[in-house]
């Protein structure tokens, strides 16, 4: 019996602390040492459980982020009447995230993800563009379904993201939701 195998949510707490890392500190200033430290992992399970590494590390963070937003982008798309109300509310919700944990742990997804981790290797930039690309479907799908051309949803989609990323990261800056609340309330006249 594998020494591993006694701790069976070793895997997950090494995500955890990654992504938490990752977005907190960077990617270059994350070291494998010390995600092995925060995570109380024992010393080679990290590359027990991501055998390439730091890169292969970033991935897993990198698609698990993705999935949940994508997922909470689906839950304000399948519970709200339209899709203007489903991203400005969506918006809402990072805004009173953003309150409730006084901004800690908060950090845009093109932040990190775009900037920092695109220019380190090709299949870290192709997993940033799928990110955007699936962020980017979920929200021109409902727009599509209300009526909207297929390209012009894809454009409103696009911009969409580029605002509450960009509102978030203002948010982050002068640690208020003002930005956020601005945001929302552009949906209707971006998606009108």
């Amino acid at each position: 019996m594998s020494c591993l195998s006694n701790k069976p949510n070793t895997r997950e707490a090494i995500v955890d602390t990654a992504s938490k890392l990752f977005f907190t500190q960077g990617y270059h200033a994350t070291g494998l040492n010390q995600i092995i430290k925060d995570s109380d992992s024992p010393k080679g399970s990290l590359y027990y459980y991501f055998p390439h590494g730091k890169e292969e590390l970033a991935l897993t963070c990198i698609n698990r982020t993705s999935e949940m937003v994508a997922g909470q982008l689906r839950y304000f798309v399948e519970n709200r009447a339209t899709g203007s109300e489903a991203m400005s509310d969506f918006i809402l919700g990072m805004a009173e995230e953003a309150a409730d944990s006084d901004f800690v742990g908060l950090v845009p997804f093109s932040f990190w993800l775009a900037v920092e981790t695109s220019c380190i290797s090709q299949e870290l930039r192709q997993a940033s563009q799928s990110v955007f690309k699936d962020w980017q479907e979920v929200i021109a799908e409902c727009l599509v379904k209300e009526g909207e051309n297929v390209q012009d949803a894809y454009d409103k989609a696009s911009v969409i993201l580029s605002l509450f990323e960009g509102a978030l990261l203002q948010a982050l800056t002068y640690r208020d939701v003002q930005p956020l609340l601005a945001a929302a309330k552009s949906i209707p006249a971006i998606l009108g």
